[in-house]
């Protein structure tokens, strides 16, 4: 089954996995911090987030977003 006209795959694509991924990670860590009090890793856990997002736009670019030359669609 294709994909209709304008349907851009929902993200299910290597770039977009791994920001997913450096983001929840990012937040769990900063959550775990924010418990403990410790302000200086919460703001490293939000580096952290924001360095998921730039690794994910950096991936696309590179071709690995769903419409990347490098992105294979998986059939389900």
């Amino acid at each position: 089954m294709s994909n209709p006209i304008g349907d851009p795959g929902h993200g299910h694509s290597p770039a977009a996995w791994t920001a997913v991924i450096i983001g929840l990670v990012a937040i769990a860590i900063g959550t775990f911090f924010f418990f403990l009090d410790m302000p200086a890793f919460v703001w490293a856990a939000a580096v952290l987030l924001v360095i998921g997002l730039i690794v994910g736009w950096v991936m696309a670019r590179m071709g690995y977003g769903v419409n990347g030359p490098k992105y294979k669609a998986k059939e389900h």
